[in-house]
């Protein structure tokens, strides 16, 4: 780590939120000549590379200077008076629970811009492409970095117009109605989570997410943590999704172009995990714990209902979409993470912390790796890959080869590097001891094996065992989709099939890095997150 002045971290986290903003403007401007490069399209693309690449070193430079030894504090913090009247303060921010969250956001959108500018979306002018994919970097990085509860609100809000638009003019068949049920569910939850963050700052006195974490007097009532909790809690699990509120994520996700499901699942998802944790639990922990048991009972049913609705899109004949059978497994990955906030241990939220992120790096390179598929195949469709409507054909009767059986894409044969990410993806998604998506789970079902005091046993008991059970059907699931899609001998006379291109490398490697990197090493993430937590659960006495 380095030694980095207060002054500097400061600038450093106001920067993550602003140049995004003020980049955004520029992309909107004529390129000067001497930068245009072959096209105005190509320079706006390559601004925006240079813009997330500069947010993302800052990122970066900023968790460096990171006092490592207290990541319970709050640094690099900003406390400007905004509202008066209202006593809203630009309040920013950033302790070991939200520090991972703000690399991850910088570097999920540096490689879906990097992405973008060797692969231009299909639609209209990249200008807007650019402008909104900043907008939206800007929005999810403000609401990990602000602490007053207006402010988390407004970024809450802010990236709902640019993904909108994402989906609604650059996205695939079905775009305009996946668009508005993604809009419409989002405000009309974000309407009922405005109304319970109102009724906290004014029963408290304070929009301040770190007075409400440690006010050990408890101004607010338990009637009052019960209603913020039920009003703040619907609005955050629509973003979450958590399973009933969750039909909006696969449409989302099959019409949004690969970028913008990339961040989708990579970063958005986690502002209503994020909320849980940092607005809920500490503020109104008695509320939270009346509902905690429903909150654990509606993740675990959103565990099995994700691996069975992906188990029915991977059968064979099903014409199931691989897009949308990833946005169904984030339904379940999710409930993971909801399971370990329920349990109110350390040990659940330290899970459902490393979850998200594990989440984030996993989900964000399947997502990568199925455009890839898609660009070079021209379908998503699994039966399709799968060849199994004809089956194998002799290449001068045209006829079924008797004694074969259907094969797939084979990626292993005809693409060999991109079969093997597709199949280091998805063992890493079914969580596989040793990278990353096995830890969070794994902390999950043991907050949920010894829930916080007052909380049933026996019920937890009960959804841990339902936890675990996922975890089978997460692996079955998986499992059949590399088969299908990985394995079997090229079909005859196959056409050639691009293996992974080297702007597609540069993109993936850091996702499969960091995968296994914090799958062996998960030490240096809960490091971070775990002091953080316990103060949070504490009221902020240790």
């Amino acid at each position: 780590m380095i030694d980095i002045s207060e002054s500097v971290m400061q600038f450093l986290l106001a920067f993550l939120l602003v140049g995004p903003l003020l980049g955004a403007a520029a992309a909107l401007l004529p390129a000067p000549p001497g930068l245009r490069g072959k096209s105005p399209d190509q320079a706006v693309l390559r601004h925006g590379v240079t813009v997330t690449g500069a947010v993302l070193v800052a990122a970066i430079v900023l968790a460096l200077g990171f006092d490592h030894d207290q990541p319970s504090k709050m640094q690099a913090t900003t406390d400007i008076s905004w509202i008066p009247a209202l006593d809203v303060r630009i309040h920013l921010g950033t302790d070991g629970i939200s520090l991972p969250l703000l690399v991850l956001t910088a570097l999920l959108t540096f490689l879906s811009a990097l992405h973008t500018y060797f692969k231009p979306p299909a639609g209209p002018s990249p200008k807007a492409f650019v402008a909104l994919l900043l907008v939206l970097e800007s929005g999810t990085l403000a609401a990990f970095a602000v602490l007053d509860l207006i402010l988390f609100f407004l970024a809450f809000e802010m990236v709902l117009i640019p993904m909108y638009f994402l989906i609604a003019r650059w996205g695939g068949e079905g775009r305009a109605e996946a668009a508005w049920k993604f809009v419409l569910y989002t405000l009309l939850g974000s309407v009922v989570m405005l109304l319970g963050l109102l009724l906290i700052g004014i029963k408290a006195g304070t929009f301040d997410m770190v007075a409400l974490a440690t006010d050990n007097d408890r101004s607010l009532t338990v009637s009052v943590q019960i209603i913020a909790v039920l009003a703040i809690g619907i609005g955050l699990a629509v973003k979450t999704p958590m399973w009933p509120l969750h039909s909006w994520l696969p449409d989302a996700h099959t019409a949004a172009p690969t970028v913008g499901s990339v961040l989708l699942a990579g970063v958005l998802l986690k502002m209503g995990t994020y909320g849980f944790v940092r607005i809920l639990l500490p503020a109104a922990p008695d509320g939270f714990r009346t509902f905690a048991p429903y909150l654990a009972a509606f993740a675990v049913v959103g565990i099995i209902y994700g691996s069975l609705a992906c188990l029915a899109l991977a059968k064979e004949g099903a014409k199931g979409d691989l897009k949308r059978l990833i946005a169904y497994s984030s339904v379940g990955h999710m409930g993971f993470v909801l399971l370990g906030i329920a349990t109110m241990t350390p040990t659940g939220v330290n899970g459902a912390l490393f979850a998200n992120i594990a989440h984030g790096l996993i989900t964000g390179l399947l997502f990568f790796l199925v455009g890839a598929l898609k660009d070079r195949t021209g379908t998503v469709d699994l039966d399709a890959l799968s060849r199994l409507s004809s089956g194998l054909r002799s290449a001068t009767s045209g006829s079924a080869v008797p004694g074969r059986l259907p094969t797939g894409a084979a990626l292993y044969g005809r693409a060999p590097r991109l079969g093997g990410l597709l199949a280091f993806a998805a063992v890493a998604s079914l969580g596989l001891p040793g990278l990353a998506g096995f830890w969070g789970e794994m902390l999950a079902l043991f907050g949920a094996f010894d829930p916080a005091a007052g909380l049933s046993r026996p019920a937890f008991l009960v959804f841990m065992s339902i936890g675990a059970f996922g975890t089978l059907l997460t692996a079955a699931y998986l499992l059949v989709v590399v088969r299908r899609v990985c394995m079997g001998a090229p079909p005859e006379q196959a056409p050639a099939l691009t293996d992974v291109r080297g702007h597609e490398f540069a993109a993936w490697t850091p996702l499969v890095v960091l995968t296994v990197v914090t799958g062996l090493w998960p030490g240096a993430l809960i490091g971070l997150t775990d002091p953080a937590v316990q103060q949070l659960l504490t009221g902020g006495t240790r």
